[in-house]
């Protein structure tokens, strides 16, 4: 009996050529912002939009492995061969702009708030020396976890198991006794994730190796649980941080909290409603107030309905999180939203979002700042990333990196603020 033979697949090199195109023109900008569909262009777009060079060299590779065999000979292939060029040309544009223009924008934002002269006021801050570290790559990111992360540093700060663990990231050489200050970090996921691996991981190194301390935390998350179980272990381990931090060498009197997306919305509802006894049942009179807030590309209204994707959340947020009527329980949804819970005493604000978004638009951070800044008698800063998708911190991308130094400057500036005044 004869074997059948194996048939390599014909090789289409301009639908694969059409594919990379597409691709890279979807990072350059996203193709969709309307309906389901943002949610495929964001996943698709996400990585090309922060870590282009990665596609760039499995590109160039591939294309030099298909032309040593022939791929692009005749007018299709070296059609082909243009378009590939055309994407390669565009993921340059993508890198260009990821480096040179977030610097300017998040200096600009911190300066409208916190004046021209605010690093000034950083200098008379006591530091620690930075420890270097190897060259910033987008991936090296995923290891950053083990140099400040030890066994003995993961924490259970609730009664709910792995939902309630956290990591307390330190340099192995702070002061157990020291007084470093803390910042709490919520992970995003659509209030159906919340892993606190491996989020925000460009920022928390970038702060634990200039010598504080991050708390990056687990909470429950739906639809096994249901709003506001997500509020309330976020407060529930700010209360914890609060009482035992001093035993890794923190501050109590200094905790900041930062989160991205369902984080960023987490994050901000905490920060405005301190020691508010609706998300803290059982634990009414612990502290769980914060110093500065630094929500990222974060929900801020969960009530209105019209605008742009407005309706499909709401959907989402009845089937899923909240799992009540909008129709009959809209109390619930305004008192989740950080929006409705402006106030005079707000702590500082530190407020970071992209222009090319696609999963949250732009318009919501730009709403909630300018409430928030009709009423809060701190500084509420605000940058406006040009070209940054959705959860553009994750990766170790030159965006993420300056976004960190940028938020590192205000964290530093509230805690210099705060540090001059004691006593």
């Amino acid at each position: 009996m004869r074997l059948a033979r194996f048939h390599r697949p014909k090789p289409r090199p301009l639908a694969r050529a059409a594919v990379e195109f597409v691709n890279a023109a979807n990072g350059l900008r996203p193709l969709a912002r309307k309906g389901y569909s943002t949610v495929l262009v964001f996943w698709f777009g996400w990585p090309t939009s922060e870590v282009p060079g990665l596609y760039f060299t499995a590109s160039l590779l591939d294309a030099l492995r298909r032309g040593r065999r022939g791929d692009f000979a005749g007018r299709r292939g070296k059609a082909a061969l243009a378009l590939t060029a055309a994407s390669w040309a565009i993921l340059g544009v993508i890198r260009h702009r990821g480096v040179t223009t977030p610097g300017p924008v998040l200096e600009a934002g911190l300066r409208d708030q916190l004046g021209p002269d605010y690093a000034e006021e950083l200098a008379t801050l006591p530091t620690t020396p930075a420890r270097r570290g190897r060259l910033d790559l987008p991936l090296r990111t995923t290891v950053a976890r083990r140099r400040f992360v030890e066994k003995t540093n993961i924490v259970s700060y609730g009664p709910h198991g792995r939902a309630n663990l956290a990591d307390i990231w330190r340099r192995r050489d702070l002061p157990r006794d020291g007084k470093a200050p803390v910042l709490v970090q919520v992970p995003g996921g659509a209030w159906m994730i919340g892993w606190r691996r491996p989020q925000a991981y460009p920022l928390m190194s970038h702060l634990v190796s200039r010598g504080w301390i991050c708390v990056s935390l687990n909470y429950r998350v739906s639809p096994v649980h249901t709003w506001p179980d997500h509020i309330v272990d976020v407060k529930r381990a700010l209360a914890w941080v609060k009482e035992n931090i001093a035993d890794y060498g923190g501050d109590p009197d200094f905790v900041a909290i930062t989160g991205g997306s369902a984080g960023g919305h987490l994050s901000a509802l905490a920060a405005l409603t301190p020691n508010d006894p609706k998300f803290q049942p059982g634990f009414e009179e612990a502290d769980t107030s914060v110093v500065a807030a630094v929500p990222v590309y974060g929900r801020y209204d969960w009530f209105s309905t019209q605008g742009e994707g407005r309706r499909e959340f709401i959907g989402l947020l009845e089937k899923f999180v909240v799992k009540k009527k909008y129709a009959t329980h809209r109390d619930v949804y305004v008192d989740a939203s950080p929006i409705r819970e402006v106030r005079s005493d707000a702590p500082p604000f530190f407020v970071l979002h992209g222009t090319d978004d696609s999963l949250i638009p732009v318009g919501e951070a730009q709403e909630f700042v300018d409430e928030l800044r009709a009423v809060s008698k701190s500084p509420v800063a605000y940058a406006e990333l040009p070209n940054a998708q959705h959860a553009f911190d994750i990766f170790g991308s030159p965006r993420a990196h300056q976004s960190a130094e940028a938020t590192a400057r205000f964290l530093s500036w509230v805690y210099a603020t705060n540090y001059l005044n004691r006593d």
